[in-house]
């Protein structure tokens, strides 16, 4: 969590448990991704059938139908519009899942899908109270795919310092790629601008998302 150190606001995250000691430090709030949540509900009812976890995933199914309708507006109507919309939802979902618990096996897989989406319910809903943060991770986890499956090959980056590397230049791709930069245009014009004298106090204007503010945007492919 190094990479984090000095890091204050809402943070997109799975349900990874090591972020907690974060967020008990009150340096981040996570903001949890009800993909996974849904994930354990499908993997129940794909098996047979659960009429709970069909339950589950038609009021899950709710709240994405949402996100379609709100998918590219500003921050603050997806705010609102999630608190009309969103927000009822969720606050009759977490007292149905309490009750559910309680009928049933605290062995079943059942148990465990409901405890871990009630264990991460503040997180769970942060989305609803802040436009800018998605309802799952699942466009930060599209970005890091090819990374991931470039595991392998990043094994002969040769060295720590080579890792460290590789991992900083993957981090700027992936990022100019959401900051809709052109990364084989960015990257070379960067690092001329740096060779050309460009000022060490100034480099942040260099980062994706003010070099995309301060040129026209270009498509990626």
């Amino acid at each position: 969590m190094a990479h984090l150190e000095g890091f204050v606001g809402i943070l997109q995250v799975d349900g990874y448990s090591g972020y907690r000691p974060l967020a008990a430090k009150n340096a981040v709030s996570p903001a949890f991704c009800w993909s996974q949540v849904r994930r354990r509900f499908y993997e129940l009812a794909a098996a047979g059938p659960a009429p709970i976890a069909s339950e589950a995933l038609r009021r899950i199914a709710e709240l994405y139908k949402i996100e379609d309708e709100i998918r590219g507006r500003t921050q603050e109507e997806r705010s609102a519009f999630r608190q009309e919309k969103s927000r009822p939802i969720t606050d009759s979902l977490a007292p149905w899942l309490r009750e559910q618990l309680g009928l049933i096996s605290q062995k079943t897989k059942l148990a465990e899908a409901i405890r871990y989406a009630l264990s991460r319910w503040d997180g769970l809903c942060r989305f609803i109270d802040d436009g800018r943060t998605e309802i799952d991770s699942n466009t930060v986890e599209r970005s890091i795919r090819p990374i991931a499956l470039n595991r392998k090959n990043a094994l002969f980056a040769g060295s720590d310092a080579g890792a460290e590397h590789w991992a900083t230049i993957a981090s700027l791709i992936e990022t100019a790629k959401l900051n809709d930069v052109e990364p084989l245009a960015y990257l070379p014009d960067v690092l001329s601008r740096i060779v050309n004298g460009h000022p060490n106090s100034q480099l942040d204007d260099l980062l994706p998302w003010a070099y995309a503010a301060s040129t026209t945007p270009k498509a990626v492919a």
